[in-house]
């Protein structure tokens, strides 16, 4: 009830001091404004990237040094580490890069931040960059109608920077006229308690604001029009730095395990170079006014000494801490562990995940192999077999022979309490992902969906197939158990074709031969010409009165069951493990 109240209350005061302060109103709606174009310029570059920036972000981050440059070039370039840290966390949870590439991008992400401090105290303080916003809005609302999405992408961006450009010079304007009546810089403090002060008043900005670059802009035009001291300037700066690791850990709340731990890793990042910058912001001011002349920045341009200030320490951050990214990842590792093994719960899967759509499909098909595997599980043992025989150089006639004793398992339960949850979930995630994708990546999810369906259909198919086999191998009828084994050694002889597939591209990285995807689609072939022959022999068994018709109609059913399932298995794999469509063409003449 007092939260009711207090809300609306302080929503009531705040509009009020807009309203009656005129300068203010100018400040508040130059951030405001900037926000939004920090807002459509992330947007416009997913739109925009066209999965480019993804790319990058993975094949570029083999090497901590590769990471952290590649981190730097990202986050300058789209202006926003948040859209960074979205694909890196995206990409850990598919787990397409590991912990410690993705550590080493967001230390460079910290670097590639402070350009954002360049671009305001370069062009926004020294031009009348308004003027220029007007027609990046124009250009940008134009291409918005655009049908292709790079187009519409790139409006998006057109219109973050017109955005950016008019909330800087709102800023500029607004803290020109309130010096007019109101100088900030009477209140400048010095010595180290200035420095705490106004690191303090730098975090707490940025955790109202939300954005670390908002801060750093408020600051730098503050300074250039007087407004705030220089030495307390660089304060601030520090305290915006401070600032992102508590913003980071409110955004990780909601976040998965990784984002958590990323999350960490921003955080004793940033709380390690404030400690450097405070111990040693007098040295690194001298370092910066010694530094200026080769840049080219004059003595008195303080906006921009403030931006090479926050460039440097930065960069000294990374210094210091990257040689300990090895122990600093192993200990990550150590927190936030999630029982993965928890029955139908889904590994890959997460809202993050599903924003992107290569991390989206990466995601669904190792969760679609998940389920695969836990399927496999329950139908080899339902079978009476064990995968450790299976997948051995024994031969088949063998494992068959020496696999009679009956596996206790309850594929019901198995089923209702494990793949039919997994299966739900890889249904929900896949439906929440198409609506980021194109034709072609939709077509590829629905491929996925139609494998994920028919997997849980083999898992219904053996349920009824067990009874059978266990009430039948308790019988004194050869003939029965023969064809039962047949059964089996069918089964056997389809998955270690998969087995050998998926061990050929293990690393998800070589490609399917030509040969072994020729091997896979004749196994269709011979699935079906089993079926066939076992028919015909089992009618042979009937008239020659060596089973009665109850057997044979049980024959009859599960070799159509076991059959049902070897097709689906070799489908599944196809669209699993096979990765070339002309490939996946080569079977169409031994497509049943």
């Amino acid at each position: 009830m007092f939260k009711k109240i207090l809300i609306p209350l302080l929503f009531l005061l705040f509009a009020w001091f807009i309203v009656t302060n005129t300068d203010a109103k100018t400040i508040i709606a130059g951030i405001s404004i900037f926000l939004i174009g920090m807002h459509y310029m992330e947007n416009g570059f997913k739109l925009f990237s066209g999965g480019t920036l993804e790319i990058v972000l993975e094949k570029f981050t083999s090497t901590t040094p590769k990471a952290i440059g590649t981190g730097f070039l990202a986050t300058a370039i789209v202006q926003s580490s948040s859209l960074v840290s979205v694909i890196i966390i995206s990409f850990l949870s598919a787990e397409l890069i590991g912990l410690t590439q993705a550590v080493g991008v967001v230390f460079g992400s910290n670097i590639g931040t402070t350009t954002t401090a360049w671009l305001v105290s370069s062009l926004g303080l020294k031009i009348k960059i308004a003027h220029y916003a007007l027609p990046m809005l124009i250009f940008g609302v134009v291409m918005q109608f655009s049908k292709h999405t790079s187009y519409k992408g790139l409006g998006s961006v057109l219109i973050g920077l017109g955005f950016i450009f008019l909330g800087i010079g709102y800023m500029k304007d607004g803290f020109e006229t309130l010096k007019e009546g109101l100088d900030l810089a009477e209140y400048a403090m010095q010595g180290y308690l200035g420095v705490f002060v106004y690191i303090l008043f730098g975090a707490v900005a940025t955790v109202v604001i939300q954005s670390s670059s908002a801060t750093m802009a408020i600051i730098i035009t503050a300074l250039a029009t007087g407004q705030i001291d220089y030495i307390n300037a660089l304060s601030l700066a520090i305290g915006a730095n401070v600032g992102t690791t508590v913003t980071a850990a409110m955004g990780a709340l909601a976040s998965n395990k990784n984002g958590k731990r990323l999350a960490v890793a921003h955080f004793i990042f940033n709380i390690i170079t404030g400690i450097i910058a405070v111990a040693f912001i007098y040295q690194l001011k001298d370092l910066v006014d010694w530094l200026a002349p080769q840049f080219s920045i004059s003595d008195t341009n303080y906006a921009m000494k403030l931006a090479l200030f926050h460039t440097i320490f930065n960069v000294i951050g990374v210094l210091a801490v990257s040689p300990f990214i090895n122990p600093l990842v192993r200990y990550l590792k150590t927190l936030f562990h999630i029982d993965v093994a928890a029955r139908g719960k889904a590994k890959y899967l997460t809202d993050e995940v599903m924003e992107l759509p290569s991390t989206a499909l990466a995601a669904l098909r190792k969760e679609t192999i998940h389920l695969y595997d836990k399927s496999l599980e329950a139908i080899v043992h339902a079978m009476n077999l064990h995968r450790s025989e299976i997948f051995s150089d024994t031969e088949i006639s063998k494992v068959v022979k020496h696999s009679n004793a009956q596996i206790k398992i309850d594929i019901d339960k198995i089923y209702q309490q494990d793949i039919k949850n997994l299966y739900s979930q890889i249904l929900h995630y896949a439906s929440l992902s198409q609506s980021y994708m194109d034709q072609a990546d939709n077509n590829k999810i629905y491929e996925l969906k139609l494998t994920a369906r028919n997997i849980i259909e083999m898992v219904k198919d053996v349920r009824e197939l067990q009874k059978n086999l266990n009430f039948y191998a308790k019988s004194n009828n050869n003939f029965t158990i023969d064809k039962y084994n047949e059964i089996r050694a069918q089964l056997i002889t389809v998955l270690r074709k998969i087995q050998r597939i998926r061990d050929y591209v293990v690393d998800e990285t070589a490609e399917v031969d030509i040969q072994t995807q020729i091997e896979l689609q004749k196994e269709k072939a011979k699935v079906n010409e089993s079926e066939e022959k076992l028919n015909q022999n089992i009618a042979s068994l009937i008239r020659e009165n060596k089973i009665n018709s109850t057997m044979a109609s049980s024959l009859i059913n599960d070799v159509g069951f076991s059959h049902s399932i070897c097709r689906k298995f070799l489908n599944s794999a196809t669209t699993l493990w096979v990765k070339e469509d002309e490939m996946k063409e080569l079977g169409d003449e031994y497509e049943y």
